[in-house]
């Protein structure tokens, strides 16, 4: 995530001016145990606590700045900042250094409990790291924001934009935090399942693990039935005893996919329902007009398409550069809807999109960004009908290179919408009554387009994982029917290095105005990412390269080793984890992954607000109408990044939740049933075992696995049995049988059939010097593992 520019009231003591750097870590530590001499490197433990306690200072030229470091002293420190890398005792997040696990300067809060002393404590509202456990904060609050009049108060259950500062006690929470801006205020519907009980009435039980049982009186439950997922509406929290509540809505029965994509929504706060005022100015919109805008209803563009799709916000046009110096060139268009028109700085439309920062796709349901008279109607490019757009034309070299682009506000007039597969079928020799006539005169120039991409994208090489997205069928009673893999086709590729190249030119253009916007950035791993993936590589003979200098290339030149042997897909996930978190940001550091130096989401202002943002800002620096950035926009960027990073999470992860309850539930009816499976993940635990005819993972724990003692090797990604040498690792094939099923928590339990096979000598080898726990940490020779199942 995003930090906002330091604000030094926040801090105990003023700015170090760079004659006492021992004072410039904040906080009253104790001293040291070797002096600090200004103009000298520090030691690691001095180093390592500045960097703990500012957060927002610990980039590598503020480091400097604040030990009065110039010269050769420079030099040391960033050798020295590369060990702690190296180490694993810090992490390079944008370009700031963090302690593993660190929460960044601003965080995204849920306030969730009150402390013993009645203070407010929050939690992340989306934690991804491997534990799990997601840090509590102690929320300050004032009565005055500094400097900005009266400060936002936060309340139980509210989701806020916080400031985090390193906690000055010890014994409590590790950090402290100002809030920024609430988000989301607490709202009294509170979505559970309904257990009726005899003589009448129910209670109402929790859809979260924290949840608590809610009372129900029985002239309060409506039409529920015992099993149905309702919303209710709280009557009463008292000081003593259950709280109770009236049922509001009737979802249906918990067993029921919607019910399943619901509980998503509601677990994770995604608002799913437009205030009426939202929907009133949606209503109110009229089509635009040709004002500040370029006729290109004659350029035939064409939308190409999910077959399912709805709205339609891209379409394209190839054709050969007529141009003398670009002999064998094309001219590539792309044409994105015209959001910024309709959705307007402060506006209750962009109020409302920006609390939900992008839409979010379920099995059985979209809830978008924007209303579906915005997104469905006058912003969806539908075929034969005039519709506003910017659009940028982009001319490429016959080998791949751009040589220019332009943008442009227009009124378009798509000529065709067609799907993936339509598309496909065309250029394959398969055309249909609607392909048939644009074949030769549209689709081959754009596929021509496309192989001209494809020499840049080629000698760019960005990372190329291979690892299929499954799709969940449903039947018509919302249940599973089956899950596969789409088949990706030439005209998926073609859509996605358009929009990246427009992408491109975007993020080009308002750098050269010197306009800002927020880019989608995206680091390279970290050191310490770095070197376990280089150890796991290594016990497959396969070398990666060392030093901070990572480029995308290092890791494809790992999976085309990897390519048709039998841990392929084990290398692949490996890779994956190593990489870092894309985010957004208004500071650019490059796409790693992507290989590109420059690079800002523009294509997708319907379901991103990210892309709204960067419409706006070439509204505003091009001088193309109304409906550009702002100037009170420009000065909380920062804070705009941070949300939308925080909800691109959240709805990944209601994504994720949902497919695995509904798997679950799909699969809760075969307990005691086999199934193949692959090891997807190798923990201190036990294994994580994925059912690749499902898409669906579960856990077998190690307690199960048999009497043998199961070390955990984490350089090999394994469990190995320290009698039998017989054990488990990262994309082994096995056997399972599933002995839980539990859909309400998305969760599948497995108790392991397959024997296991012989781990390699390099697994077992760490015995001879001496035992190690099952954290693998060594034990002196003769001292017994500890206590527990085997």
């Amino acid at each position: 995530m995003t930090r906002i520019p330091r604000d030094p009231t926040e801090q105990s003591g003023k700015r170090s001016q760079g004659k006492k750097p021992a004072r410039a870590a904040k906080g009253g530590s104790a001293q040291p145990s070797e002096p600090i001499i200004h103009g000298a490197v520090p030691p690691r433990d001095v180093l390592m606590r500045f960097i703990a306690e500012n957060p927002d200072r610990a980039s590598k030229r503020e480091i400097a700045k604040a030990f009065g470091l110039k010269g050769e002293t420079r030099v040391e420190l960033k050798a020295l900042l590369k060990s702690l890398e190296v180490d694993g005792l810090v992490e390079k997040k944008r370009k700031s250094l963090v302690r593993p696990g660190a929460l960044p300067p601003v965080t995204v809060l849920d306030i969730t409990i009150r402390d013993v002393d009645g203070e407010l404590i929050g939690r992340p509202a989306e934690w991804l790291d491997d534990d799990g456990v997601a840090p509590a904060v102690l929320i300050k609050q004032s009565a005055v924001a500094k400097g900005k009049g009266k400060a936002p108060v936060g309340g139980l259950g509210d989701r806020v934009l916080a400031k985090i500062f390193p906690a000055k006690e010890r014994g409590g929470p590790a950090y402290t935090a100002r809030i920024i801006k609430v988000l989301d205020k607490r709202k009294d519907a509170v979505l559970g399942v309904f257990r009726s009980t005899p003589g009448g009435g129910g209670r109402l039980m929790p859809i979260e693990k924290r949840g608590e049982e809610i009372l129900v009186d029985p002239e309060f439950t409506g039409n529920a039935q015992d099993g149905d997922l309702v919303e209710v509406q709280l009557s009463r929290l008292g000081r003593y005893g259950l709280p109770r509540a009236q049922i509001q809505t009737v979802i249906g029965s918990v067993a029921s996919e919607k019910a399943i994509s619901m509980i998503a929504i509601h677990a994770h706060g995604i608002p799913h329902v437009f205030p009426e005022r939202v929907i009133e100015e949606a209503n109110a919109a009229g089509p635009a007009t040709m004002a500040h805008r370029e006729d290109w209803r004659s350029l035939p563009l064409i939308t190409i398409d999910p077959a399912d799709a709805k709205d339609h916000d891209d379409a394209v046009y190839a054709e050969p550069d007529p141009s003398e110096d670009n002999p064998g060139g094309v001219i590539v268009t792309v044409a994105i809807a015209d959001v910024s028109y309709y959705v307007r700085p402060k506006s209750a439309l962009d109020l409302e999109a920006l609390k939900r920062g992008n839409s979010v796709y379920f099995p059985d349901r979209v809830v978008p960004m924007l209303p579906e008279r915005i997104s469905n109607d006058l912003c969806s490019l539908k075929e034969g009908v005039d519709r506003p757009a910017l659009a940028v034309r982009m001319r490429f070299s016959k080998e791949g290179r751009k040589a220019g682009h332009t943008f442009h506000r227009i009124m378009m007039k798509s000529a065709a919408k067609l799907s993936y597969q339509q598309a496909q079928a065309a250029i394959d020799g398969n055309p249909d009554d609607k392909t048939g006539p644009i074949l030769e005169s549209i689709l081959k120039p754009l596929w021509e387009g496309y192989r001209i991409l494809t020499r840049g994208r080629e000698r760019r090489q960005p990372l190329e994982l291979n690892m299929p997205e499954r799709k969940i069928i449903l039947k018509p009673d919302g249940t599973v029917d089956r899950v596969h893999v789409p088949e990706r086709l030439d005209a998926h590729k073609l859509i996605e290095e358009m929009m990246i190249q427009a992408n491109v030119a975007a993020a080009e253009t308002l750098e050269q105005k010197r306009q800002a916007l927020i880019y989608r950035i995206h680091d390279q791993p970290s050191l310490a990412k770095q070197e376990s993936l280089r150890e796991f590589l290594a016990t497959l003979d396969i070398s990666l390269v060392k030093g901070g200098n990572m480029r995308s290339n290092h890791f494809n030149g790992i999976l085309a080793k990897a390519e048709g042997k039998p841990f392929e897909t084990m290398v692949n996930e490996m890779v994956l984890r190593s990489q870092s978190q894309a985010i957004y940001s208004p500071e650019n550091i490059g796409h790693f992954g992507l290989n590109l130096l420059k690079y800002a989401h523009f294509t997708s202002p319907i379901r991103r607000y990210a892309d709204l943002i960067v419409h706006r800002a070439l509204v505003a620096s091009l001088g193309l109408g109304e409906g550009g950035l702002t100037p009170q926009e420009e000065a909380v960027l920062d804070d705009i990044a941070a949300e939308i990073s925080t909800f691109e999470r959240r709805a990944m992860a209601a994504e994720r939740d949902t497919v695995d309850r509904l798997i679950a539930h799909h699969l809760n009816g075969r307990v005691g049933e086999e199934f193949d499976g692959r090891v997807s993940g190798v923990t201190k635990a036990g294994l994580f075992v994925t059912l690749p005819a499902y898409g669906a993972d579960g856990f077998v724990p190690i307690s199960t696995l048999g009497r043998d003692y199961f070390i955990y090797d984490e350089a090999h990604q394994a469990l190995s049995g320290e009698k039998t040498g017989l054990g488990y690792r990262l994309g082994d094939p096995v056997r399972v049988k599933l002995v839980e099923a539990v859909p309400l928590a998305g969760a599948l339990r497995f108790e392991m059939q397959s024997e296991g096979r012989k781990m390699p000598t390099a697994t077992r080898s760490f015995h001879k010097s001496g035992r190690r726990d099952r954290t693998g940490a060594r034990k002196k020779p003769g001292t017994r593992p500890p206590r527990g199942r085997r």
